[in-house]
């Protein structure tokens, strides 16, 4: 049986198996990134965090990079906009 089919069975979130990354978005003012890879930019009105298949780009004010561990970081601040930059083919 290949990977793929046992955790669909399994119904395993593909988050937890691969490292596409996963946005959680709580109305404007919290966002948490899961599997990132690095904080590229951080200002206070910007933040560019790079994942395994392209880029998040985050404009606002009063951005604050609150919570991270290596597999996830908590954004806040007053979220305006969420730009995603695609940088691999990620064609199924």
């Amino acid at each position: 049986m290949r990977k793929g089919r046992l955790n669909k069975i399994l119904e395993m979130p593909e988050e937890l198996y691969t490292n596409s990354p996963k946005l959680t978005i709580t109305g404007f003012n919290e966002i948490v990134l899961e599997n990132y890879k690095g904080i590229l930019e951080y200002e206070e009105f910007f933040a560019s965090i790079s994942t395994y298949i392209g880029i998040v780009n985050i404009n606002g004010f009063n951005i604050n990079l609150e919570k991270m561990t290596n597999d996830d970081i908590k954004i806040t601040g007053k979220i305006e906009s969420i730009e995603l930059e695609r940088t691999e083919d990620c064609s199924n």
